[in-house]
């Protein structure tokens, strides 16, 4: 059992006050968001693993402000990981939340598993690559850069979604270097790449730079090339079969507000509001 300090309660008061100051300074009614609830709700969430980082800061807040219990579930975008968002959703897992990348959730949304009008972006982000503290840092500004380090390495390690997708089936072939590499590379299930690199499973990983940065034990090298830099919207909707539609949207209109702007950004993406300009 965990005991929760005075210091620590005042410290999360505090943090849940200033995030809602920041809404009301934002220029939304505050009440639209976080209003007083007559009965606490329960919200299922599954969400893929490159807005996590962000969604684990919000979410107290958004428990705190309104008296909901958000109980979450993760997976990958995309696969057949038997923990994979798809997996999850096909064996008949109810949730009333749905975060994952974006033409992702428009299959799902195509497929009737997630209401049509309800998708909202959250989050833009871009995948990186990390490697372990006291390891050579390899240069990957360039496209020349990163297509040596990739022939370079001994062991390659990315990620089973959206991302790791991309990095398979385009940018490898793309750069040439697809099947030199294909006896190092290794496709991550159930699990982050971060994890896979700091046990020196993986000399390389790349994985979404939001799903990289909370390994501080690692080093972030940086983001793929701008020339072969893929960016992803993370969005979320409302799942067919939701216990409670306007609940659900509530909480994802709290996660899309641009008062939440510098808690996505903090964590390496980049606002949707932002880079919808």
């Amino acid at each position: 059992m965990h005991t929760i300090t005075h210091k620590h309660a005042v410290s999360r008061r505090g943090a849940v006050r200033t995030f809602l100051g920041l809404l009301a300074g934002a220029g939304l009614a505050v009440s639209a968001l976080c209003t007083t609830v007559v009965h606490a709700a329960e919200i299922r969430v599954v969400t893929s693993g490159g807005f996590s980082a962000a969604y684990d800061q919000l979410i107290p807040l958004y428990e705190q402000a309104t008296g909901h219990k958000v109980i979450t579930s993760r997976g990958a975008s995309i696969g057949n990981a038997p923990d994979s968002i798809p997996s999850r959703l096909a064996r008949g897992e109810q949730f009333d939340i749905v975060i994952l990348a974006d033409s992702a959730l428009d299959q799902f949304i195509q497929q009737g598993k997630v209401k049509a009008g309800s998708r909202v972006d959250l989050a833009r982000s871009m995948i990186g690559m990390s490697v372990r503290k006291g390891t050579p840092k390899p240069d990957i500004s360039s496209v020349e850069g990163l297509k040596q380090t990739l022939l370079d390495a001994k062991s390659i390690a990315y990620s089973a979604s959206a991302s790791g997708t991309y990095l398979s089936n385009e940018l490898f072939p793309r750069l040439g270097v697809a099947e030199q590499i294909k006896h190092k590379a290794t496709k991550i299930y159930s699990e982050r790449v971060g994890a896979v690199v700091l046990r020196g499973d993986a000399e390389i990983g790349f994985q979404q730079v939001s799903e990289l940065l909370p390994f501080k034990e690692l080093e972030f090298v940086g983001p793929l090339p701008e020339e072969v830099q893929q960016r992803v919207f993370f969005s979320a909707g409302v799942a067919e079969g939701a216990a409670d539609t306007a609940v659900a949207s509530h909480l994802i209109r709290f996660l899309a507000a641009p008062a939440a702007a510098p808690i996505v950004r903090s964590t390496g993406m980049e606002p949707a509001a932002a880079a919808a300009r």
